[in-house]
């Protein structure tokens, strides 16, 4: 029996190995293309023995890339970054790669590509990261006629960057935030890896654009606040004016870490809010229901409360 084959890019970054075990369950092979192979063992964990493949990659490498996705039935890219450094630029990642990617699959009979964008994508955005994602959805879009791209929102879970930083942060007495009335409409990970799914599985639906968002929208300010509700915290919480933060953040990025703030993400706080629009098809048009992640997030932010699984909040 020929089970279908799905390479992944970025299949071991925050999204994928959730989406590995909903396509495993599928009886889908995945390829996962990745720089280090011999650190991604824990993937083969999510899935049944044999279904997942490790293959090195290089992005800079027409053939590796080539290689990847001969033979594959489906491509999802998952591949994204949140700041540049000296290794990884926004272009390079957010258009050259997809560039690449689509180019191949247009010739090497790929029956459907997965692009993962982001809601607030913009050719006309002040940040370098929305523009390039834009771009990035627009060469995919154009390249392969088989493309579907999924927007989501600010994306949650146990790994990930934004609940955890802020239940980190929640040592100080008080937590600034840029424009503290943003709004987002966080979405847990596995719903995004469920949509991805359910994107494939889907007839007729090549050259649409979905915006993912969880069902309730939530300022930034609400969100914070809910972090430090849930591990048992009150903190007070400021509104920090953005021209401060983009002098701090410029300071900030300085330091060998990454950086908790860039100027680039202070341009996308001063934009339009992090929310599904009325443009585009929904999480709903894919046949999935969003849980509210305010209570879903108890489930891993429950190390950081004092006492723990046995802390009880009054």
């Amino acid at each position: 029996m020929n089970y279908p084959i799905c390479t992944i890019f970025g299949g071991g970054g925050f999204i994928g190995k959730y989406l590995i075990r909903h396509l495993s369950s599928k009886n889908y092979r995945c390829v996962i293309p990745t720089r280090k192979p011999f650190q991604k063992g824990y993937l083969k964990t999510q899935a049944t023995p044999g279904s997942i493949e490790l293959i090195d990659f290089n992005p800079g490498n027409f053939s590796a890339i080539e290689n990847a996705i001969r033979n594959s039935d489906f491509v999802i890219n998952l591949v994204g970054i949140l700041f540049e450094n000296r290794r990884q630029k926004f272009n390079s990642i957010h258009v050259d790669l997809p560039e690449m990617i689509t180019k191949i699959c247009a010739k090497s009979g790929v029956k459907k590509y997965i692009h993962i964008s982001a809601i607030g994508a913009n050719k006309d955005s002040k940040s370098k990261y929305q523009r390039t994602k834009y771009l990035g959805e627009d060469i995919s879009l154009k390249n392969f006629k088989n493309t579907v791209v999924l927007r989501p929102s600010l994306v949650v879970g146990p790994e990930d960057g934004s609940t955890n930083l802020f239940a980190k942060l929640s040592i100080l007495p008080i937590i600034p935030l840029v424009n503290k009335k943003y709004k987002f409409q966080p979405i847990f990970v596995n719903d995004v890896a469920k949509s991805i799914l359910k994107s494939i599985e889907i007839k007729k639906n090549e050259g649409k654009i979905y915006e993912l968002g969880g069902p309730k929208i939530i300022s930034f300010e609400d969100l914070v606040k809910s972090v430090c509700e849930n591990i048992g915290k009150k903190r007070f919480i400021i509104n920090m004016p953005s021209k401060i933060a983009k002098i701090q953040s410029q300071i900030l990025n300085l330091l060998p870490m990454d950086p908790l703030l860039t100027v680039d993400q202070c341009e996308i706080l001063t934009e339009g809010d992090n929310i599904v629009s009325t443009n585009f098809l929904k999480i709903q048009d894919l046949n999935v229901t969003p849980i509210d992640i305010e209570k879903k997030m108890s489930e891993w932010l429950v190390r950081y409360r004092p006492g723990g699984q046995f802390f009880k909040n009054k």
